[in-house]
């Protein structure tokens, strides 16, 4: 009979690409004598519906005791969650079966922000997913993350203009929060100096801002914002020759891809654990990460604000656009 191993992880786009590692490493380290679930939100369904190494995804609409029937009647052998939340919570005590949960360093992440006392292990968020299944004997592969997409998701570049058939730069200017995003002059700057197409990305709300880039740039920007399903967005990502975005889903979406990226920090830091996660055979060189240093006042929050508490946003507006240009220019 087979272990059939449940995973937690609700959200968000980022945080379960980056758990596709432990997907995979399960399924192809225990092979056939597995079954491996995934509970997640209803609108991240998609990031694995494509997921080969995933049996079954059961989504979650609204309230957890919607799902809890179906989960019941699977009968797990082990619950993996990776989420670590009051609700994962509810979901271990309600099946009662044995469970490995994710260690989150909240606590170090507190002393970052708050008091910028550096207690943070030196450990990527994948390496210590991983660590939630060393009980079944898993290890890390050193393959990095993975993505997949249908082949009706796929992005049609023929309906590109024709400066872009031959290849592109994708620019993810979205993002959650404000303080994680550049000043929009800042990205105009980026997208005039790289002398190259340049795609931009972002959702409904970033579509009025990726226009105005566009009307400042001209024919070589094109705006993509709010126009694509995320799983039509990964598929232009993969197309790119290169990557520009800001700490967002996109950008481990990116490396799942192996693209080369530069990734532009703001009032987050790489030093939480969650940079561009690339393969071991893959140069450290493919992947730049552009950040102010030595700001005091950084990281000031491990998510983000609607605007810059200190009211001066120097983490970005003090960022220097040449050096991502540069790089961009390398690549391609």
């Amino acid at each position: 009979m087979k272990t059939k191993l449940l995973i937690i992880r609700f959200s968000s786009i980022g945080d379960i690409v980056l758990t596709t590692p432990v997907v995979r490493c399960i399924k192809k380290q225990l092979g056939d004598d597995v079954e491996v679930h995934y509970l997640t939100k209803e609108k991240f369904g998609s990031i694995l519906q494509s997921n080969p190494y995933i049996d079954k995804i059961i989504t979650l609409k609204d309230k957890l005791r919607d799902v809890m029937p179906e989960l019941k009647q699977q009968k797990y052998d082990y619950i993996i969650d990776l989420h670590n939340s009051l609700r994962s919570a509810l979901v271990k005590f309600a099946l009662q079966k044995p469970a490995k949960s994710f260690y989150k360093i909240n606590i170090q992440k507190w002393l970052m922000v708050n008091f910028k006392i550096n207690y943070l292990p030196d450990v990527h968020i994948v390496d210590r997913y991983m660590q939630t299944v060393n009980f079944l004997d898993v290890k890390y592969d050193g393959d990095g993350l993975d993505y997949f997409y249908s082949k009706n998701e796929e992005f049609d570049k023929g309906l590109l203009p024709g400066t872009f058939q031959s290849g592109y730069v994708a620019f993810v200017i979205g993002g959650k929060h404000y303080t994680k995003k550049l000043p929009i002059d800042k990205i105009i700057s980026i997208c005039s100096n790289i002398n190259y197409p340049v795609f931009i990305l972002g959702g409904k709300e970033d579509e009025a801002e990726g226009q105005a880039i566009a009307d400042a740039c001209g024919e070589k920007v094109y705006n993509g914002c709010g126009k694509y399903s995320l799983n039509k967005s990964a598929s232009i990502v993969d197309k790119a020759k290169a990557v520009i975005t800001h700490d967002t889903g996109l950008m481990h979406i990116a490396a799942a891809f192996r693209k080369p990226v530069v990734s532009i920090w703001g009032n987050t830091v790489p030093e939480f654990g969650m940079y561009p996660f690339f393969p071991f055979e893959y140069p450290k060189e493919i992947s730049k990460i552009t950040e102010v240093k030595n700001l005091s006042c950084r990281p000031c929050s491990k998510i983000g604000y609607k605007k810059c508490p200190k009211k001066h946003f120097k983490c970005m507006t003090d960022i220097n656009e040449d050096e991502i240009a540069e790089f961009v220019k390398k690549q391609l």
